[in-house]
């Protein structure tokens, strides 16, 4: 296993930029994500830590790489798919500027769905998803967008995601049957999805291009679900849980990786709201998660 070590905007509680104002600064995210012991970060919203020399000098002055970053679009939909599309290459082009890297260890592009309204309304897997005849076209546009950042010189991964049409592990499955894109694996999503992370990357060792490492708490989600809260109330309240403190067989997950010779980022992840925490309290819970690896010797 050869690995690196990132984190995210959205474990400070930073989604978006056009409705909410971030809790913290993008030199007070990097200065503490560098000063935890952090190798990376994933660019979050795509303007969030700057584009072009403001970006390359930022990561630069902190010593982190840009390890990726979300992009999603509406893929159920053919117009609205292709409306989506500068979205992609606005964000490609922040990708493919960011500073050079390692090989193996250049910047994923995170591709993602824009989500299932039933399913974020109840995150879990216990609402239908795509029917049999939707998935053919979906899995075309995924293809597609994955083609797109091949061509210009980047290599993505899909994220499965509790609230989208590609949540559970049969969802998954289905996916990578359709289509040669490489598996962003996030061990929360799965298993508050009822999958069984170890499982997962061993079943899908060849495909797991990158991976995110998340706690989860099914407690949460089913108290969550009986209150009629959706993704987003079960992410204010805990639902992803800081690193030892959720249901992930941590060891056992790192020791999988191990097994199945991964290189590439590791993204530390713990979602969360803006406003359900304090900044302090974020920092902290990124430091003790990074030492929570450093402890587990990655």
């Amino acid at each position: 296993m050869r690995v690196k070590v990132a984190n995210a905007p959205v474990s400070f509680g930073v989604f978006e930029l056009a409705t909410e104002a971030p809790p913290l600064s993008a030199d007070e995210m990097v200065q503490a994500l560098s000063e935890a012991g952090y190798e990376g970060i994933d660019s979050g919203p795509i303007g969030y830590l700057g584009t072009g020399f403001r970006l390359t000098d930022r990561l630069a002055a902190n010593g982190l790489l840009l390890a990726g970053g979300w992009v999603d679009l509406p893929y159920r939909d053919s117009g609205a798919y292709q409306d989506g599309l500068p979205a992609l290459e606005a964000a490609l082009d922040v990708f493919a500027v960011a500073p050079s890297a390692p090989e193996g260890f250049g910047p994923r592009p995170t591709l993602a769905c824009s989500g299932s309204p039933e399913r974020f309304a109840r995150p879990g897997g216990s609402v239908p998803g795509l029917a049999a005849s939707e998935w053919a076209g979906y899995a075309a546009r995924v293809q597609d967008a994955t083609d797109r950042c091949r061509e210009r010189g980047l290599e993505p991964a899909f994220h499965h995601h509790l609230g989208t049409y590609v949540e559970t592990p049969d969802d998954v499955e289905r996916l990578l049957e359709l289509t040669d894109v490489q598996l962003c694996l996030d061990t929360g999503h799965l298993l508050l999805a009822g999958g069984d992370p170890v499982t997962a990357l061993r079943d899908w060792a060849s495909r797991v291009g990158h991976v995110h490492i998340k706690d989860g708490d099914t407690k949460i989600l089913t108290t969550a679900l009986a209150d009629g809260a959706d993704l987003r109330e079960l992410m204010g309240r805990g639902g992803f849980a800081r690193l030892g403190e959720g249901e992930l067989d941590l060891p056992a997950v790192l020791r999988t990786l191990d097994e199945i010779d991964y290189t590439g980022w590791i993204i530390i992840e713990q979602d969360t709201l803006p406003g359900r925490r304090t900044v302090a309290q974020n920092i902290a819970d990124q430091a003790a998660n990074r030492q929570k690896l450093k402890d587990l010797g990655i």
